[in-house]
């Protein structure tokens, strides 16, 4: 197998911490982006060089793939995974941190895509590997906001897809399921802290309850389910266009698509 040249982003912690050292102990040269950067001192005896970047920031993201490119001469894969979860009642959350959702796991990734690409289609090859989630296909309750940004990545990844077809560049899209990571406690904690004190407060704070324990719980997939997608996205000479997987992920969307939707609302309210 060829050595790649990879670029993910999000790797100071959890999935993307952990796809970064598997894609490296494969050979690959992999440099994993976040704005902490001690956070991913660690990866560096995996042979993982880290890079400062806030994709927030056009800067920041230009100086990053200078470095890169300037070392390296070529990109080969963009693993946009950075991202979080940010729950509340449409109410609740304040218009600008619903905004600070959508820049960081919508317009980020794009304006990061953006730059990456002209290098991909000077090459006539190269892979664009997006972290989506089951929840671009479900809305779970309290959830209005995360799950807007991902049904937009469902949307924006089949339209970047068709549009790079031509320069010999993949667009694969991940689905992960629930996940062992702090993602769940983190919603948690934004949920009671957007509700506290107004009409959604007693049901924010059950919902809450039931986030801390399902995330705390057996029932989560390791994030190395999602890191092994990951290498199949990265390594298969023909990637899927999408993969599903992680603990609920095939089964819930599957009763999205049968049940009838006041059924589903139920099944979302009561879940957790």
């Amino acid at each position: 197998m060829k050595p790649k040249i990879i670029l993910i982003t999000g790797a100071s912690s959890g999935i993307g911490y952990q796809t970064a050292v598997e894609l490296a102990q494969q050979g690959h040269r992999v440099y994993g982006a976040a704005r902490r950067v001690e956070k991913m001192e660690g990866l560096k005896a995996y042979g993982v060089t880290p890079l400062k970047m806030d994709i927030t920031d056009e800067q920041s993201i230009s100086e990053a793939l200078d470095a890169l490119v300037s070392k390296e001469g070529r990109i080969d894969v963009l693993i946009n995974n950075a991202g979080y979860g940010s729950f509340g009642a449409m109410e609740d959350v304040p218009i600008v941190e619903a905004r600070r959702q959508f820049e960081v796991n919508v317009f980020g990734l794009v304006r990061l895509t953006q730059q990456v690409l002209p290098y991909l289609r000077r090459q006539r090859s190269g892979r664009i590997i997006i972290t989506g989630s089951m929840g671009g296909k479900m809305v779970s309750f309290f959830g209005g906001w995360y799950h807007a940004t991902k049904y937009a990545l469902e949307a924006l990844s089949d339209a970047l897809r068709m549009e790079t077809k031509g320069f010999g560049i993949d667009v694969v899209l991940l689905e992960p399921g629930c996940i062992k990571t702090d993602w769940g406690l983190i919603a948690a904690d934004n949920l009671e802290n957007s509700s506290r004190g107004g009409a959604y407060a007693d049901l924010a704070a059950q919902t809450a309850a039931g986030l801390r324990k399902l995330y705390s719980g057996k029932l989560m997939s390791h994030p190395k389910v999602i890191s092994r997608a990951m290498r199949k996205a990265v390594n298969s000479r023909r990637p899927r266009t999408r993969y599903l997987v992680g603990a609920g992920a095939k089964p819930v969307v599957f009763l999205h698509a049968i049940l009838p939707a006041p059924w589903f609302d139920w099944l979302m309210m009561h879940v957790v």
